[in-house]
């Protein structure tokens, strides 16, 4: 291992900051943690090393700038701050400009902040952790790298809404898609653990998790995605209706004299699971409430398996083929009955799940869980810090090269 081997991968939010140290061409970090509470007076940052151990700390600043102080202070402590190659900082949203990840300049500073005006409250936090990271560590190359890049080869037919046109080529209002660093690290390792031909395959891939998303996989290409101009169109999430006719949501600003911001409020924060069973956003609660009769969670995960299903079903219209169905994510990885439910009505897709081997998965097994004669069905963990090291750490490569 060279001395400077080692990625830092940022993922900011407004109010906390996810950080993990990882070796190149390696997937266990060596440090990871969070910083949370920031801009309240009980911030603290946790540390987790190699070894699972934890550690916790008041931050006696609440700003994202003085958490990221605090990592490097630890990097510097544990020797591991020398042997830092680029910083890979998580940004929500690229627009159609960037179709790619990028080194960061003055530019793309200045074009991730005009995109914010399409992710107002995750582009704004994005830039809080690259601002503050490049001041302390103005040497470092950083890179960003684009929740939307992977979707960026949708074809017009996949992106455009069947609004006046002149909304998409004066503001921008079209699909972008999001979750595409988890869609393009599952998309290239369900190629390698099921063997497809790299130049000729369909792949379905459900990202679950508090958000979700489908996106339809051609030959390693992005072709279609359930996402839209923001995260909140698509499936049921934890607190996100997902599809909303745009008329009932007319009719309720009428109705209850909202605003159309105050709806877009209710759609975003208290929708969704956490809506429709009125007891939560987390589908373990809801597995749970279920299982002892609660009608309303009960309700809940059928609605999202319905859509999920009709999603998936709906994807494959724009494949050519149907090798493999992925199930990723929080709920993806470890939730057993949305995977069986999901499965039942894909059934005239051909989809059977053995399910002996689909109980069996969680907390991390991953593998294949179909029978014999149905499409591949497989649960693949997600990485998408692994995945942004390795852009960060392949630009910062080909930076000291043309330095040299």
């Amino acid at each position: 291992m060279s001395l400077a081997s080692l990625v830092l991968v940022i993922n900011c939010g407004s109010s906390s900051l996810k950080f993990s140290v990882i070796p190149r061409d390696e997937e266990m970090p060596l440090l990871s943690g969070l910083a949370e509470k920031l801009g309240l007076a009980e911030a603290c940052i946790t540390f987790k090393d190699s070894a699972g151990h934890k550690t916790t700390l008041a931050l006696a600043e609440s700003s994202h700038h003085h958490a990221l102080s605090q990592l490097f202070a630890k990097l510097e402590a544990m020797a591991l701050l020398p042997r830092l190659c680029a910083i890979g900082h998580r940004v929500a949203h690229g627009g159609s400009d960037f179709q790619q990840s990028v080194l960061i300049d003055a530019p793309v500073i200045a074009r991730i902040r005009e995109l914010s005006a399409l992710a107002p409250l995750h582009n704004p936090a994005n830039l809080t952790g690259i601002n503050a990271a490049i001041t302390l560590l103005p040497h470092l190359p950083q890179v960003a790298v684009f929740d939307t890049a992977f979707h960026q080869t949708l074809p017009p037919a996949a992106y455009t809404y069947a609004i006046p046109l002149e909304y998409q080529q004066r503001h921008q209002v079209r699909r972008y898609g999001f979750h595409g660093t988890s869609h393009r690290f599952i998309a290239a390792e369900a190629v390698k653990r099921l063997d497809l031909d790299p130049c000729n395959h369909g792949i379905i891939v459900a990202h679950l998790g508090n958000g979700s998303s489908v996106c339809a996989v051609k030959n390693g290409v992005s072709v279609d995605t359930s996402m839209g101009m923001t995260p909140l169109e698509g499936l049921v999430m934890g607190t996100r209706c997902g599809d909303l006719d745009f008329g009932a949501a007319a009719y309720i600003a009428r109705c209850s004299e909202q605003s159309i911001e105050a709806v877009y409020k209710m759609a975003n924060n208290e929708s969704g699971l956490l809506g429709i069973s009125g007891l939560s956003s987390d589908c373990r609660t809801l597995q749970e409430a279920r299982s002892q009769g609660d009608a309303r969670a009960a309700l809940a995960i059928d609605v999202m398996v319905h859509r999920l299903a009709r999603h998936i079903g709906a994807h494959l219209a724009s494949l050519h083929r149907f090798d493999a169905l992925i199930f990723t994510g929080g709920i993806g990885e470890n939730s057993a009955l949305v995977r069986e439910l999901t499965a039942q009505k894909l059934a005239i897709f051909g989809v059977k799940l053995d399910c002996k081997k689909n109980d069996y998965l969680y907390s991390g097994r991953d593998g294949v869980i179909s029978l014999p004669g149905s499409p591949l069905v497989a649960v693949i963990p997600t990485n998408e810090e692994k995945m942004i090291a390795e852009d960060a750490a392949a630009i910062a490569s080909s930076l000291a090269g043309a330095l040299s």
